[in-house]
């Protein structure tokens, strides 16, 4: 009986055997290019996983399905809003209770939940799923992200990561359990009260700034029940996981607190303090924000507005119609920013602490930096630098680029772009006026805010050079 001509020779066996095998080669040296490159040059990754996400929101966005009308929305804006959301800057270019479907605002804001994670969270989480390992330069990268003690192991990293992630969920489902009912108390259905209360948590704590409603947060403008929730999510999420955490094992030991900690909190409080006096002083007798209103609210809209410039991104008032005062004020408050490691943007509370620490020092002819007891290191002072140049310097072209392309006035421009570096989210209006190109200014400068200048930096960066030898020293004159 002859053979089936369906029936596999050995020969045919063979030749899918050796194609098998030359598959399982490739996606051998797939892999380990994959774990070298992603242990060598965790920064890289970083900035690649962070391009991925966000063609990935773009390109989901940009379909029928996520709009309310059923139909595509501009590539254009869908970049600006996913670039916005993993970002956690709340810009926006469309109205997100309008615009968006149900399904596009989910969409959002799980954009917010996994850009609120951190860059270099989420860059050592895919580490470990590409190599199964970190190595230990993305190890002591992470670290040093979290800042967690010299005590710390390389091998604690990966609970680090678990219970960052723990942290946020656990803060998150607290703050949906404080908006729920009182959504429900306002007359909302329970559909809508649940979703609008996880929204706001979500959107809070990673200080994103997103309102699912159409009017944003004006009805709710001395509603404490909301106000107070959604001002603790924010400051909580400005604060940075390695304060978090100090403060979740040290509690009020504040022997036991870490320099990093004790800069923050300071620093913190007093930008806190300051940016609501001073908010309130320009904005008292303004009829066309707070002007008209008794003093108690008025004292809720300035404490209200310091805790959101600095990147929570909620607002109470239009943006424009502020004191010429104000938006300055409300520039340099965005700039400084939050807590190092946290969801927040802006050059970092402890950058500003640094530096004036610095200067400080300086005026009174002391060799060393000192705070609490502590000597800061002279590399400290300079990524300290390098951050505040490099901030400045995006600002400055984004700021040219928009006078540009919009003709705006100065005083807009100059508002977005520190919004949009700041990962802010506060807005003037230009935003939603831009054309296309204006969105993608914008858009890269949200990114370059987000990830950090020095990692964007680190991460461009050709190869890392050892000095082997240094040049004689010689003072150049400074002033």
């Amino acid at each position: 009986m002859g053979s089936s001509p369906f029936s596999d020779s050995p020969r045919r066996q063979g030749a899918g055997s050796g194609a098998l095998a030359r598959w399982r080669t490739r996606l051998g040296l797939w892999r380990r290019a994959a774990a070298d490159f992603t242990v060598k040059s965790p920064a890289r990754l970083a900035l690649l996983a962070f391009v991925v996400v966000i063609s990935l929101f773009s390109s989901v966005l940009a379909l029928p399905i996520s709009s309310a009308t059923g139909e595509a929305t501009p590539f254009h804006d869908a970049l600006f809003t996913a670039t916005s959301a993993v970002c956690v800057t709340g810009l926006t270019v469309v109205s997100t209770a309008t615009h968006w479907s149900f399904f596009g605002q989910l969409v959002m804001i799980i954009a917010v939940f996994v850009g609120g994670l951190g860059i270099l969270t989420l860059a050592s989480v895919l580490s470990l799923a590409v190599s199964k390992r970190l190595g230990v330069r993305g190890k002591l990268m992470a670290q040093n992200s979290m800042n967690t003690s010299a005590a710390s192991t390389l091998g604690e990293v990966g609970s680090l990561l678990r219970i960052v992630i723990t942290t946020s969920v656990a803060i998150e489902v607290a703050l949906s359990l404080m908006l729920i009912p009182r959504f429900l108390i306002l007359g909302e259905p329970l559909n809508e009260a649940l979703w609008h209360g996880i929204f706001y948590s979500i959107s809070s704590f990673n200080n994103a700034g997103f309102t699912p409603h159409s009017d944003g947060l004006v009805p709710y403008e001395t509603d404490l029940w909301i106000l107070v929730p959604l001002m603790l999510g924010v400051f909580l999420g400005s604060l940075g996981f390695p304060v978090l955490m100090v403060l979740l094992a040290h509690r009020f030991n504040t022997k036991k607190w870490s320099l990093h900690t004790k800069l923050t909190l300071l620093v913190t409080t007093i930008l806190l303090v300051s940016g609501a006096l001073l908010w309130a002083v320009a904005e008292w007798s303004n009829p066309a924000t707070i002007g008209s209103m008794n003093n108690g609210d008025k004292v809720i809209h300035s404490v209200f507005a310091s805790v959101m410039t600095r990147s929570g991104g909620f607002n109470l008032v239009e943006q424009g119609e502020m004191n010429q005062v104000t938006m300055l004020l409300s520039d340099a408050l965005m700039f400084a920013g939050g807590g190092s490691a946290s969801t927040a943007g802006g050059l970092k509370v402890t950058t500003i602490a640094v530096l004036f620490l610095a200067i400080f020092a300086e005026a009174r002819g002391d060799t060393d930096v000192r705070a609490f007891g502590r000597r800061i290191p002279e590399g400290t002072m300079r990524v300290a630098i390098s951050i505040m140049v490099l901030g400045a310097t995006l600002v400055l072209l984004a700021t040219a680029s928009l006078l540009v392309i919009s003709g705006t006035t100065i005083s807009r421009a100059v508002f977005e772009s520190i919004s949009a570096f700041g990962t802010v989210g506060l807005s003037t209006g230009l935003s939603g006026e831009l054309p296309p190109a204006g969105k993608y200014v914008l858009s890269s400068l949200m990114f370059a805010g987000r990830i950090g200048t020095i990692t964007l930096a680190t991460a461009l960066a050709l190869r890392q050079r050892n000095q082997l030898y240094h040049f004689p020293e010689e003072r150049p004159i400074i002033g």
